[in-house]
């Protein structure tokens, strides 16, 4: 979640051009009490991945490992008014591929506006790029001390499909409702999906799909209970794309249900997260028409010990067809190998945060079957592995 002390569902960061705008709109004479309010902030991180078999995020297998895993970010934040916020984070991203994804772009940009604010209960609108509310960990997914891992569970939160769950452009209202043992929090938006490089994230690069956003909604209702100690959510989402190949046209409708649970004492935390995925495409040309229902859920187990340590152990499942769990259907109708079809992932981490600026991480995994390997890495399924292992370490700053 982006938090902010005021306004639990907005981000306190905003973009230099946000910044010009707060300050056109704001009184001359309000200018210094408006730069008061101010915030800059940023982090890099920089991982090294060493993997047996399969490529992720780079030419991991290769006997130098990879360095292709590296996240830069900057946001600010302002307040020409009380009741009106603008944030905005610009970050480049390079997870892999031949470096063009790391092209800085607007990671998300609002105006946010509180019409009412009380002891009791807080109401919001956002317009601009916002974050999509689900799960526990996707809005703020970029900055790594925010992350129990130096992955996610990619059961959830696909990094192979990593724009289209991360932010949409329109609209957002929220709402937060303090009860005497805890906070209720809603949020729901409509938009256009960003569809940044996921033409082929989707589908094989030598198809040539063009994948584009279209009106899509979005909704979280989240329950925290006794200062966070028990958190309860339900997310649900409606994704439409645009497909185009060749004279061909085509959609995709993507509509996931995600419930999450957390139970978190002072040195440890018990988290699980379960969605079903429905996923449906139209007749396009070569690519037929279909309609399958995945299914995704994790159990994490993290404990916190001696002050900046913290170790993670998680069972992490991914099935794309609940009626084919095993893909073995898929590969009778000649379409791949059938472990391209679910992943099964066992996961140990350690984290060390130096001090409140520095966090050194490291990770193993233990990987049956390939359903979340990023296709940019592994363009030819059949090259993959379906028993892998991956090594992963990390460098996170932030300022």
């Amino acid at each position: 979640m982006i938090e902010s002390k005021s306004l639990p569902w907005s981000s306190r960061r905003s973009h230099s051009l946000l910044l010009m705008l707060a300050l056109g709109w704001a009184p001359a004479a309000a200018a210094e009490g408006v730069m008061d309010t101010l915030q800059m902030h940023g982090f890099l991180s920089q991982a090294y991945v060493v993997s047996d078999h399969n490529d992720f995020f780079g030419p991991s297998s290769s006997d130098g490992g990879s360095l292709k895993y590296t996240e830069i970010g900057a946001n600010a934040s302002i307040r020409p008014r009380h009741d009106v916020l603008l944030a905005a984070q610009v970050l480049s991203r390079r997870a892999g591929g031949d470096g063009s994804d790391a092209r800085p772009a607007l990671d998300y940009g609002v105006i946010d506006y509180q019409p009412f604010s009380n002891q009791q209960r807080t109401l919001g609108i956002q317009l601009g790029r916002f974050k999509n509310p689900f799960g526990f960990y996707n809005q703020t997914r970029d900055v790594a001390f925010t992350r129990p891992s130096i992955l996610l569970p990619q059961s959830i939160y696909f990094d192979r499909t990593r724009s289209l769950g991360l932010s949409a452009d329109g609209v957002s209202v929220y709402a937060e409702e303090r009860l005497p043992h805890g906070t209720l929090r809603f949020i729901a938006g409509v938009g256009v999906p960003t569809t940044r490089d996921l033409d082929s994230q989707l589908y094989p690069a030598q198809l040539g799909v063009n994948v584009g956003g279209s009106t899509s909604s979005i909704g979280q209702i989240r329950y925290e209970h006794s200062g966070g100690n028990f958190t309860a959510a339900i997310s649900a989402a409606d994704v439409n794309l645009d497909l185009e190949l060749g004279p061909n046209e085509g959609q995709l409708n993507f509509q996931p249900w995600i419930l999450s649970l957390q139970y978190d004492k002072e040195h440890w935390a018990l988290t699980g997260e379960f969605a079903l995925r429905s996923v449906s495409t139209t007749d396009t040309g070569p690519l037929p028409s279909s309609d399958v229902t995945g299914e995704s859920w994790y159990v994490q187990y993290t404990r916190r010990f001696l002050d900046d340590w913290q170790w993670l152990v998680r069972y992490d499942s991914l099935v794309s067809d609940r009626n084919d769990r095993s893909g073995r259907s898929f590969e009778a109708q000649g379409r791949g190998p059938a472990h391209t079809r679910f992943a099964d992932d066992i996961t140990v981490g350690l984290q060390w945060r130096v001090n409140p600026r520095v966090l050194l991480a490291a990770e193993y995994h233990h990987v049956n079957g390939t359903g979340w390997l990023p296709l940019r890495d592994e363009p030819d399924p059949t090259d993959t592995r379906q028993r892998w292992n991956m090594l992963l370490f990390q460098l996170s700053l932030r300022f």
